[in-house]
């Protein structure tokens, strides 16, 4: 595949000179994703959060984490792409790079937005089969899962990703759009991103549930039992990586989901 030129999902033209088989990814859902693409050989780079697959560390440069890069670490690695993201990657990061390689940046907050990202590693990368059907698979369950839920009477839930400060989801997130497909109704849907609160606000929420997420923070039966203690409100303990992982493993999220629905 010879030259081309891509616009990546922050409108940002990214040129391909030549093909890249040299891949340095900065975000675990998309290193994940690669290696479920069939790129694994092509990934030279990757941080220490890209846990999936679980060896992966061993065999791959660990180039820093996904806020904090080793910027000699990657020049050693020759990389012909560094693939970015704008929640996980500073815009300083992906600045710095820039001047030195083709950076490839997306942005996720929807299901339509996560196979656009799969689409372009497909074009990036000559994979361009193999990431439809890829997409196609993700769709058909979506697909069959919908099939199962109602969505009719819709639960009002509080989704915590930290504590000290606590911290919930909100808009402009691919969680809260996910939190949406599995027909909850997030209290914290009028603010922005990841809004800091106070418990105290959450008794006129009108909540049916507290979901704590295993990601970022590790929230843990500890924290459930404390929480349902001090707050009288219903809470459950979730896999933070199919509410927030948009790459591949959508693929098992939502059997991951039916679970939490009790099919």
């Amino acid at each position: 595949m010879g030259s081309f030129e891509i616009t990546d999902q922050m409108g940002r033209l990214v040129n391909i000179t030549k093909p890249a088989s040299r891949i340095v990814c900065l975000n675990p859902s998309q290193t994940e994703t690669l290696v479920d693409l069939g790129l694994e050989e092509s990934l030279v780079g990757i941080t220490k959060f890209c846990i999936y697959p679980d060896y992966l560390r061993k065999t791959k440069t660990v180039v820093g984490g996904t806020k904090n890069i080793n910027y000699d670490k990657i020049k050693s690695l020759k990389p012909d792409i560094i693939l970015c993201n704008k929640e996980e990657n500073s815009k300083e990061i992906v600045e710095a790079l820039e001047k030195e390689y083709p950076v490839h940046v997306t942005d996720v907050g929807y299901l339509t937005e996560a196979l656009e990202m799969i689409r372009q590693y497909g074009q990036l990368f000559d994979y361009t089969e193999k990431a439809s059907e890829l997409c196609t698979h993700i769709l058909a369950e979506k697909l069959e899962f919908e099939s199962t839920i109602s969505t009719a009477s819709k639960y009002r839930v509080a989704y915590f990703i930290w504590q000290n400060p606590w911290m919930v989801v909100g808009k402009g997130t691919f969680i809260d759009h996910m939190l949406a497909l599995n027909g909850y109704s997030n209290a914290f849907a009028e603010q922005d991103r990841y809004p800091v609160i106070e418990l105290d606000t959450l008794k006129n929420k009108a909540l049916d549930y507290i979901l704590l997420s295993s990601e970022p923070f590790p929230f843990k039966e500890e924290h459930k039992l404390e929480l349902e203690q001090q707050l009288g409100i219903p809470v459950k303990l979730v896999n933070g990586e199919f509410f927030s992982w948009y790459g591949s493993r959508l693929l098992r999220a939502f059997d991951y989901f039916k679970s939490l629905h009790g099919h």
